[in-house]
């Protein structure tokens, strides 16, 4: 059995953010945003839900996802691997509303989902009445919609607050040295731009992989229901079920930026670059930038300790000319 996720639950003791993100493990917390009226529209109805948000909607067109009844609501490839399993549309939210709840008196119903859509740009009168307290408000928040879709395993480069504000989540939850075990897609050619598992955490018998039940047995769980909210650190795996005929999530994403220090919005092309790199040298060669990689990037030591403070480059602290000029340096070298 998976094992559940550590909870807090915001009862007059709220969590820190220096706490969160200094734990760098996943947390459930219950009724963080319990007091939403977002939260309040789903308790009362699905279609007091919807009408709060079409209320609002400025209409806007946000990204849409549409897949046929066969492929069950679970995002990914066709058949063939050759392309994906939905057709893309652009909607308002009043339009997505109004098809989710055409679909929710169908017994076999397309799956739908509303996806990463910036509330400041679709529905910014939310905005004022549903805050996370710990967040500054610099940080713009997104919205989910859809019907019962499941987005297969799959990690973020950012801290990630997500809230449930209608219907039911499942959260499948692996610590980022379970890839091996997952199965993952290609890295540059991916469902929503997001590289997933391929392998069906619901069919762990499949003899195409084997490694699953390793990584389903190391697997962290949580059912979120309104209100309730989760911390997903960077890297982290993350699987989530859509249960009901109508959900929404709203989730922010950040990436802290150390004193002194740079945080790119991306990482995903030095991992690229990497493979391109390193992948294809001799094992004796791997092995060398593998110690090299370890000492300047991956262990905790510092490895220019021992190099005057004024002369360290890029192994310190960067004013904003230093690093335009690292840059320059780094597309010459590629």
């Amino acid at each position: 059995m998976p094992a559940a996720i550590e909870e807090h639950r915001d009862a007059g003791q709220p969590i820190a953010l220096a706490e969160l993100v200094g734990r760098a493990r996943p947390l459930v917390i219950r009724g963080l945003c319990r007091d939403w009226p977002m939260v309040a529209w789903a308790r009362r109805s699905d279609t007091a839900f919807a009408q709060g948000l079409a209320a609002l909607d400025d209409g806007s067109e946000v990204d849409a996802l549409l897949m046929p009844p066969e492929e069950g609501g679970v995002i990914g490839y066709n058949a063939a691997f050759d392309s994906f399993n939905y057709a893309h549309h652009r909607v308002s939210i009043t339009q997505g509303l109004q098809r989710l709840a055409q679909y929710s008196r169908q017994p076999d119903a397309p799956g739908l989902a509303m996806q990463s859509a910036l509330i400041s740009a679709c529905l910014p009168g939310l905005l004022d009445d549903h805050a996370v307290p710990f967040l500054e408000r610099s940080i713009q928040p997104r919205i989910w919609i859809g019907n019962q879709v499941t987005t297969p395993a799959h990690f973020d480069e950012y801290h990630n607050v997500a809230c449930v504000v209608c219907g039911v989540r499942r959260f499948t939850l692996f610590a980022p040295e379970q890839a091996r075990n997952l199965y993952v897609g290609p890295l540059d050619f991916a469902p929503t731009g997001a590289a997933i598992s391929i392998a069906r955490l619901d069919r762990p018998d499949d003899p195409r992989y084997p490694r699953l039940k390793l990584a389903l047995a190391e697997a962290q769980v949580a059912e979120l229901h309104p209100g309730d909210a989760i911390y997903i650190p960077p890297m982290w795996w993350h699987h989530v079920e859509s249960l009901e005929r109508i959900n929404a999530l709203v989730n922010y994403w950040w990436k802290p930026v150390p004193a002194g220090g740079y945080a790119p919005n991306t990482a995903l092309g030095c991992l690229m670059r990497c493979i391109l790199a390193f992948r294809s040298l001799p094992p004796a060669e791997r092995a060398a930038w593998k110690a090299l990689l370890d000492h300047y990037v991956f262990d905790d030591e510092d490895p220019a300790a021992h190099i005057p403070a004024d002369r360290r480059g890029i192994l310190g602290p960067l004013t904003p000319e230093q690093l335009a000029e690292l840059r320059e340096t780094i597309r010459r070298y590629l």
